[in-house]
């Protein structure tokens, strides 16, 4: 109970501070998992970040509900989840109830443009934080370059799987491995599985005897079939509820999620609360795990033979190129959608270039940057 405990400290404590989005969270991650408390190692770490990747769901979420797991356990996972996203539940929450004309008032619109220009800076200090520990040969490099101008030249969910299925093809030939193949065991577990399965087939069925259901199914369903992280989610939630919201609340509460810390998929609290108006605090609930529990029932279902897997040489090899890739990743996300949609003119890159130099070079700690960045968005 006591490790549940620091579980939840310390991923509270992040969920009010981690803003930038999932490529952000993963930097946030390490830091204080791997590099300060030490709860694992930088390979165990690269591990569970190669499994978030692999399985469809809120990556950066999926590695803090599996480092809780690590460290306490089953009420660890559910520990960290429920500590890393309450911050953001709270807050777009009260954004969906309290701010039916907040799109319209110029305070709130310039504080939503500095977390914008925040983001960019703490993005790119997360591309450059893990360029350095998984791109160090240039075949790496290569990989992560080529991965970010493919993303971008063809931006869409079939070309981020491919580029990670030729990295892990590439990996397991060229990449690094080991010789410690040591650990056998581990198998899938079977429940968490069927419970998936099970629950993705049957809510589109059951839909029709409640309203809650049906935002249940809706919200389940996103939850299982978005791969690569929060924003990717945005168009299916967008397809999936049709009229159900207009566009301008949609693109108030796309605006709070990226404004606020925590994980994107926290949008689904804004949406739930938005949809039941009547109950906003069950919608907004409901919405929350319905979009979170696909993936870490996946996670339980995969982990430990992953866990196994990781120690065959080709797996390992596998697992380089995909880190390599992910790197790519993270640096397609920093321009499209995180700097296009911030610096929008030269007063916006301005302000990133000397919040790069106070976070890369001064270490000011985040919430001064947070305080500042929104300021500046107020007066710019």
């Amino acid at each position: 109970m006591k490790n549940t405990i620091e579980v939840f400290w310390r991923f509270i404590m992040l969920g009010c501070i981690s803003f930038g989005g999932p490529a952000a969270h993963i930097g946030y991650f390490h830091k204080a998992f791997v590099e300060k408390l030490q709860w694992l190692d930088d390979k165990h770490y690269a591990q569970l970040l190669a499994l978030s990747q692999f399985l469809p769901g809120p990556g950066s979420s999926q590695l803090g509900f599996s480092i809780g797991l690590h460290r306490a356990g089953l009420l660890g996972g559910i520990a960290a989840f429920v500590g890393f996203t309450l911050p953001s539940f709270i807050l777009l929450y009260w954004v969906a109830v309290l701010s039916l004309d907040l799109n319209s008032d110029s305070l709130f619109s310039g504080a939503i443009h500095g977390f914008k220009m925040l983001a960019v800076v703490v993005v790119a200090d997360a591309c450059i934080s893990m360029y350095k520990k998984f791109c160090v040969t240039k075949l790496a490099a290569s990989l992560a370059v080529f991965t970010a101008v493919m993303l971008w030249l063809i931006p869409s969910f079939m070309t981020q799987i491919g580029v990670l299925i030729f990295a892990a093809v590439v990996g397991t030939v060229w990449g690094e491995k080991s010789q410690e193949a040591t650990r056998t065991g581990g198998k899938v577990a079977i429940l968490p599985l069927v419970l998936f399965i099970g629950l993705f087939a049957a809510l589109p069925l059951l839909a029709h005897l409640d309203t809650s259901l049906v935002l249940l199914s809706q919200f389940y369903q996103s939850g299982s079939l978005v791969f690569g992280g929060g924003h990717v989610v945005l168009p299916l939630l967008q397809q999936l509820l049709g009229d159900s919201i207009s566009t301008e609340r949609f693109l108030l509460g796309y605006a709070s999620a990226q404004a606020i810390p925590g994980p994107m998929f926290s949008f689904a609290t804004f949406l739930g609360a938005e949809l039941m108006q009547d109950q906003p605090l069950l919608g907004a609930s409901l919405a929350t795990i319905a979009i979170f529990l696909p993936g870490f029932l996946l996670v339980l279902s995969m982990r430990q033979a992953w866990q196994s897997l990781m120690e065959k040489p080709r797996i390992q090899g596998a697992v380089w190129g995909i880190n390599a890739a992910v790197v790519g990743l993270l640096i397609a996300a920093l321009y499209q959608p995180v700097f296009i949609s911030a610096v929008v003119d030269v007063k916006s890159m301005a302000l990133v270039a000397v919040g790069l130099l106070a976070l890369l070079v001064f270490r000011l700690p985040i919430l001064w940057l947070v305080l500042s960045f929104a300021l500046a968005g107020i007066f710019l």
